[in-house]
This record gives C-alpha cells, sequence and structure tokens, in this order.
C-alpha cells in the first residue's frame, strides 16, 4: 500500500513536471520545437509545387503539401555571402557592413554591438545548434557546413556538425546546405533539352537548353536529397517536433539571375511544415499557398518568435508567424554591391505588382568582366559571340549585351514575369504612379536603413 502510494505520488510529481515544462510525460520531446533549416543554392523556384516543368520534385512537393509554400519570398542579395550575412542576422547586409561579396576575409570585423547570428540567440535560449556535414553514411553523401558570412562572430555559435548529436540534443536548431543547384551541375540528366522552356531574354541556341536542362536536373537530385533528410527525421522520431522550413539563399545560378536584382536573382522558394505534436497551435493550416512580401531576414525573428525569444529590439526583420506576427510588408527591398572583381551598385524596390531598380552604376556593362562567370557560364560568353555575329534579335536580349545599362528600371511583374519590358519611361499614369512610388520607398529606405553602399566610391575597383 505504501509502495503504491509512493509511485503515485511520484507519477503526480511526473505530470506537475511535464505541465510546467509543457511537454507530456510519455515522450522526450523538449517543450520547444526543434528547427531545421535545409538550404539550397542559387536556387530559384524551380520545383513542381511552384509550377515549374521539366524537374521531378515529389519530396519538397508533398512538404509544400504538408506545410505552407510562400510565393513572394525575397533574399536581400542576389548572392550568397551577402543574403546569409543578412538572414543570418535579421539585418539587411547594407546596414550591418556586410554588403560586398566575400569580403572582410581578410580583417578582424565583428558585427556591431547587439547584433547577432540566429544560433547565438538561440543558444541563449536553450537551443543546441549544429551547421550539418556528417550524415548517415547510407545517405551517401555529407552536408557543405557553409557560414559565407561576411564577417566574423565574437564565439562559436555551432555545437555541431554531426546528425547523429541532434537526437540527444533537443530542442535544436540546425541547418543543412545542398551544393546541387551551385555550379557546377553534376547530376544524372532528367529533362530532355530540346523542350525546356527557356525565359525570353535568351537566344534559343542548344549550348543554352543544354545548360538550363542540366540546372533542372540538379533541382531533381536536390529534391532526392532532401526526401533523404525527411525520411531520416522521421526515422529517428524528430519529425513530429521539429519545424522544417525550406529556401534558398539567392536566385539561380544564371547570367540574368544569380548577382541581379531581378526575381530571377531574388525570388526563392519558402516552404514551412510545422511539427505534428504541436499542430493545435499551427499559424496555418496543411496546403496553404501565402503570397504574402516577405524578405529572407524575416526569418529570423520568425524562428525566434517560434522558439518563445523575443525579438531583439534592433533586428529588421519583421515576424510573419503566429500570434507575435507584425505587420505585412507592403514593399520588399534588395541590393547588389561588388561581386568578385566586378564593381556595380544596384539596388531594387518591389511590390505586389511592378518592381524597380536603381542602377547607380549605368556607365557598365550587365557582362561587365568577372572571370568566376566566364568560366563557369556557358551563356555568358556564348551571348556575347552571338551579339557580335548580330544573332541576338529581341531587346530583351540585346539588352544583357549592351555597352551601358538604364540608369532605372520598372517592370511589371504580373504582365511581364520575366521582367523583359521596362516601363520606367512609360508615360502612362498607373506606371508613373508606380515608378513614383517604388522610388520614393526606395529612397527612404536606403535613408533609414543607412546603406553603407552610399559611401562608397564605386568609380574605383575595391579590393577584397
Amino acid at each position: 500500500m505504501l509502495l503504491a502510494m509512493m509511485i503515485s505520488r511520484k507519477s503526480i510529481l511526473r505530470l506537475l513536471l511535464a505541465a510546467l515544462l509543457g511537454c507530456s510525460p510519455l515522450h522526450a520531446a523538449p517543450a520547444k520545437p526543434n528547427i531545421l533549416w535545409l538550404i539550397a543554392e542559387d536556387f530559384g523556384q524551380y520545383l513542381g509545387c511552384y509550377g515549374a516543368k521539366d524537374v521531378h520534385t515529389p519530396n519538397l512537393d508533398r512538404l509544400a503539401a504538408e506545410g505552407v509554400r510562400f510565393t513572394r519570398f525575397f533574399t536581400t542579395s542576389p548572392v550568397c555571402s551577402a543574403s546569409r550575412s543578412a538572414f543570418m542576422t535579421g539585418h539587411y547586409q547594407t546596414s550591418i557592413d556586410a554588403y560586398h561579396h566575400r569580403s572582410h576575409r581578410e580583417d578582424d570585423y565583428t558585427l556591431p554591438e547587439g547584433i547577432r547570428v540566429l544560433p547565438e540567440w538561440l543558444r541563449d535560449a536553450g537551443y543546441f545548434n549544429a551547421n550539418l556535414f556528417k550524415l548517415p553514411p547510407d545517405f551517401g553523401f555529407d552536408g557543405i557546413p557553409k557560414d559565407d558570412w561576411n564577417f566574423k562572430t565574437r564565439s562559436e555559435p555551432w555545437d555541431s556538425r554531426n546528425w547523429a548529436d541532434l537526437k540527444k540534443n533537443q530542442p535544436f536548431y540546425a541547418q543543412l546546405n545542398f551544393f546541387e543547384t551551385h555550379r557546377i551541375f553534376k547530376a544524372p540528366p532528367h529533362a530532355d533539352p530540346a523542350k525546356v522552356d527557356l525565359p525570353p531574354y535568351y537566344p534559343d541556341h542548344p549550348v543554352i537548353r543544354k545548360d538550363w536542362a542540366e540546372y533542372l536536373d540538379s533541382a531533381t537530385e536536390l529534391d532526392r536529397k532532401v526526401g533523404l533528410v525527411l525520411q531520416q527525421l522521421e526515422r529517428d522520431g524528430l519529425d513530429d517536433n521539429t519545424i522544417v522550413v525550406f529556401f534558398g539563399d539567392n536566385g539561380g545560378a544564371h547570367v540574368r539571375g544569380k548577382q541581379f536584382c531581378y526575381d530571377s536573382g531574388l525570388l526563392v522558394p519558402l516552404i514551412i511544415r510545422w511539427p505534428k505534436s504541436l499542430a493545435e497551435s499551427a499559424p496555418f493550416a496543411p496546403g496553404t499557398v501565402s503570397d504574402q512580401l516577405l524578405e529572407a531576414i524575416d526569418l529570423a525573428p520568425t524562428m525566434l518568435a517560434l522558439a518563445g525569444v523575443e525579438k531583439p529590439p534592433r533586428m529588421q526583420g519583421r515576424v510573419f508567424l503566429g500570434p507575435h506576427a507584425e505587420k505585412p510588408r507592403e514593399v520588399v527591398f534588395g541590393a547588389r554591391d561588388r561581386c568578385d572583381e566586378t564593381v556595380f551598385r544596384m539596388r531594387t524596390a518591389r511590390d505586389s505588382g511592378y518592381r524597380y531598380i536603381r542602377n547607380f552604376t549605368p556607365d557598365r556593362p550587365f557582362l561587365l568582366a568577372n572571370r568566376y562567370k566566364e568560366n563557369c557560364y556557358p551563356a555568358w560568353n556564348l551571348l556575347k559571340q552571338l551579339d557580335a555575329e548580330g544573332k541576338l534579335t529581341t531587346p530583351a536580349q540585346k539588352l544583357l549585351t549592351a555597352p551601358t545599362m538604364p540608369e532605372e528600371e520598372l517592370y511589371d511583374t504580373e504582365k511581364d514575369p520575366h521582367e523583359t519590358i521596362n516601363l520606367a519611361i512609360s508615360q502612362q499614369p498607373e506606371h508613373q504612379a508606380a515608378l513614383a512610388k517604388l522610388r520614393t520607398a526606395l529612397i527612404d529606405w536606403i535613408t533609414t536603413t543607412k546603406d553603407g553602399g552610399a559611401a562608397d566610391d564605386y568609380s574605383l575597383p575595391i579590393k577584397n
């Protein structure tokens, strides 16, 4: 009898403790959700669930069907190091001196006081942080433990690089990078080059068709690997308490994509799946499609909010999910600066209907000398050759090889999704209104966010 009473009291104590911790005594799951980021490199919205053709992406399509798919999610830079510097801090790269690609590699530049990367904030809330490299052996591949930030952190933000450490260290924040859609493409063939749909700013040429098909094949291979990760998450019993977030770090690795301020360089996929154990508190129904305007810097404060952490006061990103969601954005912004040895300054503002681009270095051609692209992008040199031969037939194709670029660009993203018809010189009232609105918004953004590029001398080369 006495033993039964003691057991009963222990059971009650366990129940009370579980209630205080917010978890069931019958499960080992932590009170706070795990967070897993799956990051694709140089990846636009080339998934079946986004309407892409000639790709086979059943795993990510299923993830979208089980979660929410965002159609207007933009990085704040079209190149990896500046983009990652921004979304990992929740701050525009132009506000924290992280806007030149692969800058501060030879100095000890650290972030301004009070600004930190996401895993550092989460560690204070009890999270274990992993930038995954070592994956289960049967995967047949390892992760890419990429930071690529244009600053140094004051402390080591990562606790592990090993998938095997996740189950015993909950709650965790982990990120896994996939290299497939970064050049050079090496995926098994799937798409037929003769049948792929090329954007209208490319000439119909076998070299370009082959390159485009190989990129789509890399998306198919990316999906296969994501499927293995999701399967392992379930096998380890972690899927019920893990928020899964899939997105791209910047746009596609094509001549007019990565490093340029069009949708093709800044618009990327974002899919979020809510854990089953927290289904009652899910901020969206499975299969939801959201057209809300989002910036990648909104991820950091949103993850903090979902982990029960108050948004740091200086963070520029906005919470977009859950009870602490902030006012939705009406305009999103982006910036491109020096990439490799190529010096540009471009700024852009986009709302739900138009994109505005201000080129502060209009004296230079879009295809300004760049050793990396000349060596890795088959279309880069081909376009110049076709132009010299008089074989570029449309204004959209010829714009890429023109000796200069327009100071201002404006595109109707609904009627002209490939952004080929520059409306900045249009006299139609609706175009003039859109131009004035976004021009003003961009000037205000440059001022209020203290865009560091405004003080740079872009007439001179910038040393890496």
